[in-house]
């Protein structure tokens, strides 16, 4: 499972069971997000959760830093036994718009933030994935 964790919205995928190809599962509210997390892994197999980290483009950090880290101190204690791990989010948000232009997305649909931050989520999980491969 992937985060790209927001102050207002936070954007979620999961990878299919062979762990190939990482779909976008939902966006949530962020004050509801370790509800829906919980419940989620309840239910659900989950391995591992993958967090975007923010950084600036020069790699600095970002804004949204210290918040994410917040909730991944709260996320561990909430589920201690799941592994957490961190990956790079410099770009997704911009490479989310860039695929959904290419897809033939409509104009209206293009400006859903949501369907922005879970198709980030998408690529921070596919980053990932590709990175375990090589």
């Amino acid at each position: 499972m992937a985060i790209d964790y927001g102050v207002r919205r936070t954007g979620i995928a999961v990878t299919d069971s062979l762990k190939l190809i990482a779909n976008g599962l939902t966006t949530v509210e962020t004050r509801g997000l370790m509800d829906f997390l919980k419940t989620y892994v309840e239910k659900e197999d989950v391995e591992l959760i993958v967090v975007g980290l923010p950084r600036q483009t020069n790699g600095r950090e970002s804004d949204n830093l210290p918040r994410v880290r917040s909730f991944v101190g709260q996320l561990r204690k909430s589920l201690p036994g799941m592994p957490v791990e961190w990956w790079d989010e410099r770009y997704t948000s911009v490479m989310a718009r860039r695929a959904m232009l290419e897809s033939g997305i409509g104009k209206k649909a293009r400006q859903n933030k949501a369907l922005v931050d879970e198709i980030s989520a998408c690529i921070i999980l596919q980053g990932y994935m590709e990175g375990l491969r090589r």
